[in-house]
């Protein structure tokens, strides 16, 4: 009897002590249960694989405690409305490239990468270590949101013409549908930029409403068949040379969340990070041998049309700083960013590159 007296107490005891082991995790621990809306459909694999990777990983090392159920475009919000339903907590968070809000604030433009701006490796490193953090959290925070890298296309492929672009004057009166902030660039050069979905762009270039069209990676081009209706690629693209996609959290549902909650979501960021971009480094070979067996035509742009180009560049972002000391004080620092990495990029990466390609042919 003593004996079970004293087991009886001692369960009292440890129901009714605060504080114990048990509580404290279901304290720190919450079930939590979140949504995503993304800005790419199913069928974009990679793009939408990524955030089924991210979300995959909060929920294993949670233990499920944390859960971010991800939906595809037009699910919970339209594709480029994505940060307008993170911003008034229609949904928790978003799957999405923060050039898709440029005219809220030219800012988020530099968050993706800007025209002729860094590739995917100096982007990362600027957000991490050059103060690109800190600007465009500063201009999200203006829309209730925070944001972290999640995913990377790399530079993109070139844009698909039903001509060969020999001249700037080729480029003269072309209708293209023209994502990222490629679209006021070509303007300036006599280009019709359009914006057109991304499943009506086949039958756009089929029966002749637009002249020109580029969308993503080979991998991705392939599946839209662009190839069978605009044989000349022109490469590279210098629109979209980063690529960067982001997580975008509402604000006060990510500060509400357990620091152990924030520190697995960004190390879940990370991983889908380098997901994606390896992702597409292993599909984009092959696709691209599939497009030229195709009939696709490849093609440099010409020096004198990317010298147009990168000249109305200049002179676009020179226009928007003027008028923005916001995006002119984001403009200065990854210029400046920019600036530093290439002298060693060119005895580096890019030296070893050139020996790798120099040497194609030889094996």
């Amino acid at each position: 009897m003593k004996r079970r007296q004293f087991l009886r107490a001692g369960v009292a005891t440890a129901l009714a002590a605060p504080g114990l082991a048990a509580p404290a995790i279901a304290q720190t621990a919450p079930q939590i249960k979140w949504r995503l809306a993304s800005s790419y459909a199913k069928s974009l694999d990679a793009l939408f694989g990524a955030s089924q990777t991210l979300c995959r990983y909060v929920a294993e090392a949670t233990d499920n405690g944390f859960q971010i159920q991800p939906y595809a475009a037009g699910e919970l919000a339209p594709s480029r409305q994505a940060l307008d339903a993170v911003t008034s907590g229609a949904v928790e968070c978003a799957h999405t490239p923060l050039f898709f809000y440029s005219h809220k604030d030219p800012v988020l433009g530099l968050g993706s990468g800007l025209p002729f701006g860094l590739n995917a490796r100096h982007q990362l490193s600027w957000w991490m270590f050059g103060g690109g953090a800190d600007l465009i959290n500063g201009s999200l925070k203006k829309f209730n949101a925070y944001g972290m890298p999640a995913g990377s296309t790399g530079a993109q492929m070139g844009a698909w013409f039903k001509k060969e672009i020999n001249t700037v004057e080729d480029l003269k009166g072309l209708r293209f549908r023209v994502g990222a902030l490629g679209g006021p660039i070509f303007t300036r050069l006599g280009v019709q930029p359009l914006n057109l979905a991304h499943a009506d762009v086949y039958a756009a270039l089929e029966n002749g409403t637009i002249d020109a069209a580029e969308f993503i990676c080979p991998h991705d081009d392939e599946k839209l068949g662009l190839v069978h209706v605009a044989k000349y690629n022109h490469y590279p693209c210098w629109w979209e040379s980063g690529g960067m996609v982001h997580l975008v959290t509402n604000l006060d549902r990510w500060n509400a969340l357990p620091k152990s909650y924030q520190a697995i979501v960004a190390r879940a960021c990370d991983a889908a990070n380098a997901w994606m971009l390896a992702r597409y480094d292993a599909i984009n070979p092959v696709a691209l041998k599939r497009l030229i067996a195709a009939g696709a035509i490849l093609r440099p742009f010409p020096q004198p049309v990317l010298d147009a180009c990168y000249k109305a560049a200049k002179e676009y972002n020179a226009e928007l700083a003027v008028k923005d000391i916001h995006f002119k004080r984001a403009l200065d620092s990854a210029n400046a960013f920019r600036k530093e990495e290439v002298p060693w990029w060119q005895i580096s990466e890019h030296a070893y590159d050139g020996i790798l390609i120099g040497n194609l042919g030889r094996a």
